[in-house]
């Protein structure tokens, strides 16, 4: 098959969907890579390093579309990607729908294939494509909130850690996933005090074993407010697959926050889990709201693209092999989990009933 690896258009995204030696063991499997020039560049690697490895160089998007049969891609097709796409392509990237009906349009008006990193499902409900970028997204979020903390910044001031003499930050994290529990992991690391509000009685488990700054709470609603209330910084890791994320933090309760708190919504690709969330992107990555600093980037992990596509490739190769290894990939439930549009219509059952 003809594999198409375009260059990311997002604002200041860096990722590349396979790095050379992926690319390279596809070519030994007798498939045809394509990468559009110049889109490893920002992840570290050069054209040459792909064509060594029998990989073939299209000159821009245009010839990259032309050529792939199937395209795999990091984040979701922007303007610049959908004038290209057509009804034979499958697609392969994070796609994030339910947050998106004008792309959601555009992918039923061309008819194609589309398969979301975010939505392929293993038997026992684990989400293999979306955990690295997690991880990455969840150890970020403690690192930008920190960061946003300090007052040349905005934000109060404050020391997440703490010292001799002196109170340690809190930290307040909603659920305790994978971008969940590599924030808390990171924060309590820190030395923060740590609040990690979870439903799943496992997952709470998890979070207290972190050590004995960790404490983890069901979010009633009284106690999420009093709880955010003394935060210092709130991380939002709120997932329902492939639908839009619930609010779990009102902006009655940002109101009780002090000047200068900041605020991470991870969940921000799937619609936010905050309500006074809004997608930004890392040219202009912050907003204030009743004095609350809002970090709400939509592709966190592209601020380190050599690590974030390293770990995502690792984790997609295989399905790449799948699907490019003819129809017998419908065979595989996982991947047919993932199927968000197909034939112009709405596949995924947490798209279907969307107002598009």
């Amino acid at each position: 098959m003809r594999i198409g690896v375009p260059k990311e258009t997002k604002t200041l995204e860096g990722r590349v969907a396979l790095v050379p030696a992926a690319a390279g063991d596809l070519v030994k499997r007798g498939h045809e890579v394509w990468l559009e020039k110049d889109a490893g560049i920002k992840s570290g690697f050069s054209d040459e390093q792909y064509t060594q490895l029998g990989v073939k160089i299209a000159a821009d998007a245009a010839d990259l579309y032309e050529k792939g049969q199937l395209i795999v891609k990091v984040k979701e097709p922007i303007a610049g990607d959908l004038k290209h796409l057509r009804k034979d392509h499958l697609l392969f990237c994070y796609l994030h729908l339910a947050a998106e009906p004008e792309l959601t349009r555009h992918l039923l008006d061309i008819g194609l294939t589309g398969i979301a990193f975010e939505t392929v499902e293993l038997p026992n409900g684990d989400l293999p494509l979306l955990a690295p970028m997690s991880v990455i997204a969840g150890k970020i979020a403690v690192q930008v909130g920190t960061h946003l903390l300090h007052q040349p910044e905005g934000g109060k001031g404050k020391l997440l850690g703490g010292l001799p003499s002196t109170e340690r930050g809190k930290v307040v994290v909603f659920g305790a996933g994978q971008a969940g529990s590599a924030s808390a992991a990171l924060a309590a690391a820190g030395g923060s005090n740590v609040v990690v509000f979870e439903m799943r009685q496992d997952r709470m488990d998890q979070m207290m074993r972190l050590g004995n700054n960790v404490t983890t709470l069901y979010p009633y609603a009284d106690v999420v407010a009093r709880e955010v209330a003394s935060a210092d910084l709130v991380v939002g890791a709120v997932l329902v697959t492939g639908a839009r994320a619930p609010h779990v933090l009102t902006r009655e309760m940002l109101k009780g926050m002090q000047d200068g708190s900041v605020v991470v919504d991870i969940s921000i690709d799937q619609g936010g889990c905050f309500e006074t969330s809004r997608p930004t992107t890392w040219k202009e990555p912050t907003y204030v709201e009743e004095g609350v600093t809002h970090f709400c980037v939509t592709n966190m992990p592209g601020a380190v693209p050599q690590t974030s596509s390293q770990a995502i490739c690792a984790a997609i190769l295989p399905w790449v092999n799948k699907l490019a290894s003819g129809d017998a990939w419908r065979q595989n439930q996982a991947l047919v989990r993932g199927i968000n549009v197909e034939g112009g219509k709405l596949v995924h059952p947490a798209l279907q009933g969307m107002n598009v």
